[in-house]
């Protein structure tokens, strides 16, 4: 499995699906079509979105990856624009990162 990772992972979720097995890419910032192109979005199984800032990448990761799973990780709510799209929102006050990753995998 191979999960992208964009925004910063104070929450460990990162390190908590390594543990799991899962093999992570992280993308660095702003977070279009060509990061996530680069990073391997085709070919990946899961898009965690920390940031949501960066919302409009779920909608590109899904014209990318139509089959790719979205996950949002944050404390800061998802904009409705991108809540249609997601497959989980998750606040990581709910569900720790180890919980979650079990959970993903």
């Amino acid at each position: 499995m191979i999960a992208l990772i964009a925004g910063p992972d104070g929450d460990g979720l990162g390190e908590a699906l390594e543990a799991e097995g899962v093999e992570i890419v992280r993308l660095s910032d702003p977070v279009g079509a060509e990061t996530l192109a680069d990073a391997g979005v085709e070919e990946a199984d899961l898009f965690v979105l920390t940031d949501m800032a960066d919302a409009t990448a779920i909608s590109v990761a899904k014209e990318l990856n139509s089959e790719i799973r979205i996950v949002t990780y944050s404390y800061d709510s998802l904009p409705e624009f991108a809540s249609g799209q997601a497959d989980l929102a998750i606040d990581p006050n709910l569900l720790a990162a180890d919980v979650v990753a079990e959970e993903l995998v």
